[in-house]
């Protein structure tokens, strides 16, 4: 089963064109909003697609800000300046989401994906 992801324009490339060649679903922030668009309308726009969120930007991380109970999924990746680990991250989100391919399992939930490991919030 394909995800549907509303990635932000933060998103690296190489991130976008991985979940491309698993066969998801990419709907990128630049083709709906313009880029410099406030959060809430950034989220706003994921949800209108009923897609998941996925950015690098951490406000989006902020549980009190965006309580992942109301939203679709947030994957809010986690490079601290550090691009040389991208190809890690990709490595790790790639295998959580073809172990879940399923939208309901993000529904209400906060992936914070790093280098060495995933952390869930709801």
């Amino acid at each position: 089963m394909s995800l549907k992801f509303f990635v932000d324009q933060c998103v690296p490339h190489s991130i976008i064109g991985a979940l491309v060649a698993e066969g998801h679903t990419v709907i990128k922030l630049k083709d709906c909003v313009p880029p410099d668009s406030e959060d809430s309308r950034v989220i706003a726009k994921a949800q209108e697609f009923n897609a998941i969120l996925l950015s690098l930007d951490n406000d989006f991380a902020d549980i009190v800000m965006y309580p992942p109970s109301r939203y679709n999924g947030i994957i809010a990746i986690q490079l601290q300046n550090h691009p040389e680990v991208i190809h890690l991250v990709v490595e790790r989100l790639r295998r959580y989401l073809s172990a879940h391919p399923d939208m309901e399992h993000y529904k209400g939930k906060l992936f914070v994906v790093e280098s060495s490991r995933i952390r869930i919030r709801e």
